[in-house]
C-alpha cells in the first residue's frame, strides 16, 4: 500500500518522509489546486529525500487547456526534472471539449522517460472516464489520480472501484481528494486501490508578533495573511499506521 503525500514545500516533504510516506508529489499553491514548484524547491527536495519524488507539471492555475507557450514551459520543466534525477512527473492536459489532449500528452510521456508519469485530476473533468482510462493506458501513463469525478474521493468511491476493476493492473488508479485518517479504511475496502494521495496538511500559525493591518497580500479570506498550510507529521504517521494495520 503506497501513501503519496502532496507536499507544498521542502519542509512539508521532509515531514512526509519522516512520517514514512513512500512518495511525494511536490507542488506549490495548494489553494489553487497545485502548480509547479520552483527549481530551488525541486533541487532541495532531491538533495534531502530518499523516497520517490514526483513533481507536478502545471504552469498555472485554472483549466487544463494549455497554450503553445505553456506547453513549451511544461516541456522545459520536465527536462529539468529528468536532468536532476526526479523519479516521476504529474501532468494533465485536456482539449476544450473535455477530452484528453492525447497528442501532447503522448509527447510529454515520451519526453519524460525513464521517469514515471501520473495523469492528475484533470481526469475528473473528462466526459467519458472509462474511455479515458483506455486511452491513457495506450499512451503509456503509469497511474491516474482521481476523486471519482466528485469533490472528494469518498464521494466518488464507487466510480474509483469501477476504474480499478477496469484497469486490471494495466495502470494504477490512485484515489485522492479529501482523504484522511477517518475515511481511508473505507476507501481501501471499497475501491481496492493500492495507492492513495493526500496532503495531510494543517494550518500553521505565524510567529510574527505584529503585522500591518493595511496590508493584504493573501486573496483567500479563509486564511490569515501570515498563516500557511504545511504537511502535518503526525497526520502522516497516523495514516501510514492505519494502512499498515498497526
Amino acid at each position: 500500500m503506497i501513501i503519496e503525500i502532496c507536499a507544498n514545500s521542502v519542509q512539508s516533504a521532509i515531514y512526509a518522509q519522516q512520517g514514512n510516506a513512500q512518495r511525494i508529489e511536490l507542488c506549490c499553491s495548494l489553494e489553487l489546486g497545485g502548480i509547479s514548484p520552483s527549481a530551488g524547491t525541486i533541487l532541495r527536495c532531491r538533495q534531502l529525500l530518499h523516497i520517490h519524488l514526483f513533481v507536478l507539471i502545471r504552469p498555472r492555475a485554472g483549466d487544463f487547456c494549455y497554450s503553445e507557450e505553456e506547453f513549451e514551459t511544461m516541456k522545459t520543466t520536465i527536462e529539468f526534472c529528468k536532468q536532476h534525477m526526479i523519479d516521476g512527473i504529474v501532468i494533465g492536459l485536456l482539449n476544450p471539449d473535455r477530452t484528453i489532449d492525447l497528442k501532447r500528452t503522448k509527447e510529454l510521456v515520451k519526453l519524460a522517460r525513464p521517469m514515471q508519469v501520473t495523469f492528475h485530476r484533470a481526469f475528473d473533468s473528462v466526459k467519458n472516464p472509462l474511455k479515458a482510462v483506455e486511452q491513457l493506458i495506450d499512451i503509456g501513463i503509469d497511474r491516474i489520480l482521481t476523486s471519482g469525478q466528485k469533490n472528494t474521493a469518498i464521494e466518488g468511491k464507487e466510480l474509483i472501484h469501477q476504474l480499478v476493476l477496469q484497469a486490471k493492473n494495466r495502470i494504477s488508479i490512485m484515489p485522492g481528494a479529501g482523504i484522511n485518517a477517518q475515511n481511508i479504511e473505507t476507501l481501501i475496502e471499497t475501491t481496492k486501490a493500492t495507492e492513495y494521495h493526500l496532503s495531510a496538511k494543517s494550518l500553521v500559525k505565524s510567529n510574527m508578533t505584529s503585522s500591518s493591518s493595511n496590508l493584504q497580500l493573501n486573496s483567500s479570506p479563509e486564511v490569515s495573511e501570515f498563516d500557511y498550510y504545511e504537511t502535518d507529521l503526525e497526520k502522516v504517521r497516523t495514516i501510514v499506521r492505519i494502512v499498515n494495520g498497526k
